[in-house]
């Protein structure tokens, strides 16, 4: 019997074969840490939808950060939790406003060892609980919402942000921030633009986690997850309007997207594995379905085969410790 000269077996062979020829690799320093860090609280809050993750206090959030720094991970991204909320989301854009003190904090702690992120958005702020000031009909007014998220960016730089993250999905919101900063001297604040967020179903914990007043959906702003080719086009417009970084969210549901945007851009491309990812690999493997360990590494890599140059996720400390085994 004859076999063909080429054998792909040949190459699976052995641990050392498998990882000399490996296509993708998966580093700590591509992976970024969200966190919570809640105003009023003296010590750690659980989050019961989400194992293992808490709302911090400055000081617990100052330790997370260190190990995040030891850990090798590329960066952490800084969620807000505050005391009161309003309609317009005031906090946001206070500089004794809890997220901006604990980026004061973070940025003293860590300095460059690895990037500090805010998160821009108002959702956290507002009594309401949407991404953005409300007109008189109830709808979400874009441009009312641009001014701001100018004055949180401004505010969020001069607390020592080097880069902000642009989550709320309004049009414009990168040049927008892009000029406001520019013209106030922060021209090397780097913007994160959340590119292709949909409208999806795997943000739940999340919203327990922020301890979300949302009532209703963000349906009139984020992206409809039947549509693959408007993210790209959203990619592309926030590149145009200046963004650094563009992103996909949420990851797993999204990988047809990420790649595509991935292949159209021609700037860093990361990716968020959302809350709800999160709770399900936590679930599935605390009923003995699933390998715990086996299932995170996997669904991490295959964000990063899908393209992303980072990845945006709550197993970011774990993941690191066992990529350097």
């Amino acid at each position: 019997m004859s076999f063909p000269t080429h054998r792909p077996r040949r190459l699976r062979q052995s641990p050392a074969v498998r990882r000399l020829v490996r296509e993708t690799r998966l580093d700590p320093a591509q992976l970024i840490l969200p966190a919570f860090v809640r105003e009023g609280i003296a010590e750690p809050v659980e989050i019961s939808s989400m194992p293992g993750v808490q709302q911090h206090t400055l000081d617990s959030l100052r330790r997370s950060a260190t190990d995040a720094a030891a850990a090798g991970i590329g960066g952490i991204m800084l969620f807000g939790v505050p005391a009161v909320r309003d309609a317009r989301g005031s906090g946001a854009d206070d500089p004794r406003g809890i997220l901006n003190v604990a980026t004061e904090a973070l940025v003293a702690e860590v300095g460059d060892a690895l990037v500090v992120q805010t998160d821009l958005c108002l959702d956290e702020f507002t009594d309401h609980g949407h991404c953005g000031v409300l007109a008189a009909d109830g709808s979400v007014d874009n441009d009312a919402t641009l001014e701001r998220y100018a004055a949180m960016g401004l505010a969020q730089a001069r607390a020592g942000s080097p880069m902000l993250g642009l989550s709320g999905m309004m049009d414009g919101q990168v040049a927008h921030v892009r000029a406001a900063l520019d013209a106030e001297g922060f021209t090397d604040t780097l913007l994160l633009a959340y590119s292709a967020k949909y409208a999806g179903a795997f943000y739940g914990p999340f919203r327990e986690a922020v301890d979300s007043q949302l009532q209703g959906d963000r349906r009139t702003y984020q992206l409809d997850p039947a549509n693959a080719r408007e993210g790209v086009r959203e990619a592309v417009l926030d590149v145009e309007e200046g963004a650094d970084v563009v992103m996909v969210k949420p990851a797993l549901p999204y990988l047809d997207v990420l790649a595509e945007v991935r292949a159209t851009v021609d700037v860093p491309v990361w990716a968020y594995q959302v809350s709800g990812e999160f709770a399900m690999i936590e679930a599935a493997a605390a009923n003995g379905w699933i390998d715990r360990r086996g299932a995170v590494l996997e669904s991490l890599l295959s964000i990063r085969r899908a393209g992303a140059d980072a990845v945006l996720t709550y197993f970011a400390l774990e993941a690191a410790a066992w990529l350097r085994e």
